[in-house]
């Protein structure tokens, strides 16, 4: 455990935080409930199994595709709607039922890719749209094939993305690149054109940049889960993450926790900092805020 994060862990105890009277858990998982091995380690399973053992309800929000978190779900054992694409897709993976699809307007998606097919920027970026929980991508680049095989789903290659947008509107659309300063680049300049209420931009990695409706994100969609389907109230949730997506969800939570390999913008907003993915943070937070009520 890092120094820092074992101290910041036991003086928020020691302020009495951890006696909130948490009933819903929810967990990112990539960088927080998987690392490089792209499983939950066994120590997370049950530190996780501990907190439903207490009451505790938990689920998974996470900007991945149904289908390629549907796994991750089904390993923690959550009775819950399952979160994904940011937030955008709310679906409880047992009744099949869809509580919430916000897409990309046809019109937003078409001015996006217009913006990553200028010359200066066609060849850098792997592009992709999500669509009905399919992948669609104009080529497989050495990106998309990494992320596909990552993700366990298969990419469906079209050519022109633009012949998918006559008949559907993407759930979530993504721009790869190995190099952050373009994500980076890409990130700030579109921000600048695209207010809040036009679209909901963020990065899950520091090689993603993201797109999704502008009502959709991690914190509105536990905010659905936790007060409209539970009936609870933000002192009554904890949350897990550790990248810019998880910033809304752990500003909303009673108890919001930051991932010790989570970029230092997202730490500050934290209640917590645990441990990093790859030394079972989240196990760890679970145990000094949760288990030790």
């Amino acid at each position: 455990m890092h120094e820092a994060s074992a101290t910041q862990i036991e003086s928020a105890a020691v302020a009495g935080m951890a006696t909130k009277e948490i009933k819903l858990l929810v967990l990112d998982i990539d960088g927080t409930i998987a690392g490089e091995s792209n499983n939950i380690s066994e120590p997370v399973k049950e530190a996780i199994t501990a907190a439903k053992a207490q009451g505790i309800k938990v689920a998974i929000a996470t900007g991945r595709m149904f289908r390629s978190a549907l796994r991750f779900h089904q390993d923690i054992g959550s009775t819950l709607p399952l979160i994904a694409y940011q937030g955008a897709w709310i679906q409880d993976p047992v009744s099949e039922q869809i509580y919430q699809h916000l897409p990309v307007s046809r019109e937003m998606a078409q001015q996006l890719l217009d913006y990553f097919e200028q010359p200066e920027l066609r060849s850098l970026l792997s592009v992709h749209f999500y669509i009905n929980d399919q992948l669609y991508v104009r080529e497989i680049t050495t990106e998309t094939q990494l992320y596909a095989e990552r993700s366990g789903i298969k990419p469906i290659a079209v050519g022109d993305l633009r012949q998918v947008l006559t008949t559907y509107e993407p759930t979530k659309i993504l721009a790869l690149c190995d190099d952050t300063d373009i994500i980076d680049n890409l990130l700030g300049s579109l921000s600048r054109q695209y207010t809040p209420a036009e679209l909901y931009l963020t990065k899950s990695v520091a090689t993603f940049f993201e797109a999704t409706n502008p009502f959709a994100n991690k914190g509105v969609a536990v905010r659905y889960l936790a007060e409209e389907l539970l009936g609870l109230q933000p002192n009554n949730v904890m949350t897990i993450g550790d990248n810019f997506n998880d910033l809304e969800m752990l500003e909303y939570a009673g108890i919001g926790v930051a991932m010790g390999n989570a970029p230092s913008q997202v730490q500050a907003i934290a209640n917590w900092i645990a441990p990093s993915v790859e030394q079972d943070g989240a196990a760890v937070a679970i145990e000094k805020l949760l288990l030790s009520q």
